[in-house]
């Protein structure tokens, strides 16, 4: 009987062992092109595609990234795409938790099938949208201006997304903290403000990644609304970068790490309520 456990636990073992491995092999693979990117930001143009490559530069050239910062206002299209990501995440957290608190905890006549209704408009691809959103936008006189690029991705795709993951998460709330709220008198915007809104900590973190890096990566709406090269955004810049370096891959690179710097960031800090917001946030009628 003892050989028996021994051999289940130190199969037990051997196979928890091989799952870590095969993450970390995942992991690593994953993680190729990102240290690609940083290694080629670091070198000299001469030595970016010398086979065997070089992860680890024999010599490290920081000038790549000042002749970026040099050379292009960077820190103008830098500063683009973070305000309008964080607008437009903060945006979308307020819409998407008022609606899913309202779809999850206030009943109304036909609140499931304005719900299904509202779900099934993100079946339509954006391109169809674009041109009927670009002549509403001429219209009213917002092309060439950042106002598309924040108002748009809060009432679309991404807006009706978060409602989605707010609503799952509120239902999972019991009734019963409602209830006490509202003995104690406290209205429907209180309740929601103070008690639902504080323990909805974990999906909040979770759709503040999700919407900070959707924004952050945007590149089609900045191609259809923006034209000005001051107001171009991150993804829009690089594009036009390529086009102006040609070749000089060091250059490009290094931009890309700096793009790539508050993604890392955001994740970071809030990757512990990410984790538990996605465990949390399951499919409940």
């Amino acid at each position: 009987m003892k050989s028996n456990r021994h051999g289940l636990h130190a199969g037990k073992l051997l196979g928890i062992g091989g799952h870590y491995v095969a993450l970390g092999a995942i992991s690593l693979l994953m993680l190729v092109p990102f240290l690609w990117m940083l290694s080629t930001s670091l070198k000299e143009p001469a030595k970016i595609f010398v086979f065997p490559p070089e992860f680890i530069p024999s010599s490290i050239r920081l000038e790549n990234y000042k002749e970026v910062l040099a050379n292009t206002p960077f820190h103008l299209f830098y500063w683009n795409s973070l305000y309008i990501a964080i607008l437009v995440t903060v945006g979308t957290v307020l819409f998407a938790s008022i609606a899913g608190y309202a779809f999850a905890r206030i009943p109304f006549r036909g609140r499931n099938i304005v719900f299904l209704v509202l779900l099934s408009t993100m079946m339509i691809p954006h391109e169809v949208t674009s041109i009927p959103m670009f002549l509403f936008m001429r219209m009213l006189g917002f092309i060439n201006t950042h106002v598309p690029l924040i108002v748009l991705p809060i009432f679309g795709a991404g807006g009706i997304f978060g409602v989605f993951v707010m609503r799952q998460f509120f239902l999972g709330i019991p009734k019963e903290l409602e209830e006490a709220a509202m003995i104690d008198g406290c209205s429907r915007w209180r309740i929601y403000w103070s008690i639902m809104l504080p323990l909805a900590k974990p999906a909040i973190a979770t759709l503040t990644i999700f919407t900070f890096l959707t924004s952050w990566n945007e590149f089609y709406d900045p191609l259809i609304f923006i034209n000005d090269r001051e107001l171009m955004t991150l993804p829009l810049a690089l594009s036009l970068f390529t086009d102006e370096v040609g070749t000089a891959w060091h250059h490009l690179m290094s931009a890309s790490v700096m793009a790539t710097l508050p993604l890392l960031i955001v994740f970071f800090f809030a990757q512990k309520q990410f984790i538990e917001g996605v465990s949390m946030t399951g499919l409940k009628d």
